[in-house]
Formats: C-alpha cells, structure tokens, sequence
C-alpha cells in the first residue's frame, strides 16, 4: 500500500514508508528571512512532530544577501531532516520553489513562506482536507487587516487579472498548499521560464480544493513584493497564460478600421451632397497620432510575446544550485536541472 493511502487513513508512520520515501516534504523559499527561520523551524518540527509522520524540510535559499544561508547550515548540521540549497543568483521566488520541489522526496509536498504568516500549525488542517481526496488544497486568507481602500483596490485587481489570465483567480489565495506526489510531478514537468506556481498548479486540473485560514502577523522584516514587482508578476503571469492582449489588439485594430472608413464614407457623401468642405489639418493630425499610438502598443504587446518565446527557445536551467547542506547523507553532486547534473 502506498504511503500517500497510509497517511488518509491514519496518522501513524509505518516500517513501509520509513523504507520507502518520506510522507511529507516541506519547500520554503526564503529570501531575507534571517530573523525568521530560527522560529520557522521550531514551530515547524513542533507540528510535524505531533503528526507523527516521516518528513523533512528543504530550505531554498534565493540569494538574499543576509545571513540566511548561515542560519540554514546551522539548523541542518543540528537537524539531517533539515536540507539546505542555496542558489547561484538571485532567480525568484518561484525559480527557488521550483528547486525545492525538484528535490522533495515526500509522498505529499507543502509549500509556505517563510515570514510564518502562513502557520506551521496549519499544515495538519491541509492533511485533514485531503483526505477528503482531493490532489492539491490551497490556503486562502479569509482575515483582511488592510485599509478598505486596499481591499476593494485588491479585489477589482484579480477580477481584471482573472479576466485577462483566462482563469479564475481567487482573492486571498496563498502560495501555501499540499500536493500529492502526481500533482508535484506533473508541475515539475513544466519547465517554462515564465513561472508561478500558483496559475500552474492550476493549469495541471488536479482535484484541488481551497482551505480558509487566519494569517499571522509577519514574524520579522517585511515584503519584499512592492506595487511594481506586483504589477509585473500579474503582466508576466498574463501573458504567460493568455493570447488575450493579443485577441484584444486585433479587436482594437479591427473596430478602428471600420470606424475610420465608415467616418471617411460620411465625409465624402456630405462634401458631394452638401457641399460641405472636409475638415482641416487639426483632426487629421489627432488622428495620425492616435492611430500611431495604438499601433506602437499593439507592435509592443507582440514584441513581448516574441521576447518570451525568444527566452524558452534558449533552454536554459530554471536555476543553478551553487551551495548545499551536507547533512542529508546523500553526497554526490546536485541536480542542476532534470536529466542534467553538474558539481559546482
């Protein structure tokens, strides 16, 4: 019987799992996060504990530049169930769970952040739910501490985003969840540069249900998603899941065409029938320019589709693993990337 069946029935660990592979894995990105990851491990191995399942902790360090690694190799030296990667650069926060998720062994796989918003304790709320047989269970936030001006500013946002990406987007959802083994296989085989793991684990149509939850307070620091880096995330993840700003251009060029010729067959039917001179310069210089404008839009949305299939078209790894904990017991060279592997 598999471990994944062992865990919905009972909480135990079994001979049977512990020679096969462990029954949860726990990814977190972390970025900054030094004067978190003390407190995210001992809240973590705390709930985990009394869950009485085989498990262990991958730490994806995305290059941060505080002590966060050091911290990492810290704990993991105390702790072999905790492991530790830190990456070469800087390649976000996605590319980072990506690489956990690439080296998590567990029959089922959580990821959280880092900044303990989303509570360790929680994770047995999103156990319990899949054993209601669902793939794939998501934290959605159900407690607001934002100004009303905020809120309703965030909701108009995903329902424009939902809009656009082509898919329905819930206001709340976290980066938090549980994924079964063949969830977490199926987005580990997609390997596009353009990456979210929230609209993939989407895309993958895995029964999925979302879990209502309280988040904490940040335990330290603060974010590091500004307006700027948010709008960008929404523009990538829009036109990594959508034709639509290219269905839109059309619509846009073809309603202005027909609006012009049917403008320029009333102005000629008026000047012969009544006599009335055509207008000046000034509106058929408005005109130019407006018109102008909306093709250098149209030819900048296409550019961009152009660009992003230019970056897939390289191949190039999702990430570079420079550095890892060795308390694992593994040895051998890290997998840089699936069916690649390099010692660095």
């Amino acid at each position: 019987m598999e471990c994944s069946r062992i865990m919905h029935q009972r909480p135990s660990v079994t001979s049977l799992c512990q020679s096969k592979r462990l029954d949860i894995s726990v990814v977190i990105p972390v970025y900054k996060a030094e004067g978190c990851l003390h407190e995210l491990y001992r809240r973590l191995v705390e709930s985990l504990d009394a869950l009485q399942l085989t498990f262990e902790i991958i730490m994806v360090e995305d290059c941060g530049g505080d002590s966060s690694w050091n911290i990492i190799q810290e704990l993991a030296a105390q702790d072999d169930r905790l492991r530790g990667f830190k990456l070469s650069r800087n390649f976000g926060q996605h590319n980072a769970i990506t690489a956990g998720l690439d080296q998590a062994r567990g029959d089922w796989v959580v990821i959280m952040d880092c900044d303990i918003q989303d509570k360790p304790e929680d994770i047995g709320r999103l156990i319990g739910k899949t054993r209601e047989g669902y793939d794939v269970v998501i934290a959605r936030n159900i407690i607001r501490r934002h100004s009303w001006l905020k809120q309703v500013t965030a909701k108009a946002f995903y329902k424009v985003f939902s809009w656009f990406a082509g898919y329905h987007y819930e206001d709340g959802v976290r980066s938090f969840r549980i994924m079964s083994r063949d969830a977490v296989n199926a987005l580990k085989s997609m390997r596009e540069q353009m990456r979210s793991i929230g609209p993939l684990g989407m895309w993958i149509g895995f029964s999925s249900a979302y879990m209502d939850i309280e988040l904490e307070p940040r335990y330290a620091g603060r974010s590091s998603y500004n307006m700027r880096r948010l709008l960008s995330l929404a523009f990538n993840n829009i036109v990594a899941f959508s034709d639509k700003p290219l269905r839109i251009s059309i619509s846009v060029g073809f309603t202005m065409a027909g609006c012009a010729f049917a403008y320029g067959l009333y102005t000629v039917i008026r000047a012969m029938i009544h006599d009335i001179p055509v207008p000046g310069w000034t509106s058929l210089i408005t005109s130019l320019y407006f018109i102008g404008g909306l093709i250098l839009a149209n030819l900048g949305v296409v550019g961009v589709y152009i660009g992003k299939t230019f970056d897939e078209t390289k191949g190039r790894p999702l990430y570079l693993i420079a550095r890892r904990t060795t308390s694992d017991g593994l040895g051998g060279p890290v997998p840089l990337y699936p069916m690649q592997e390099k010692s660095l």
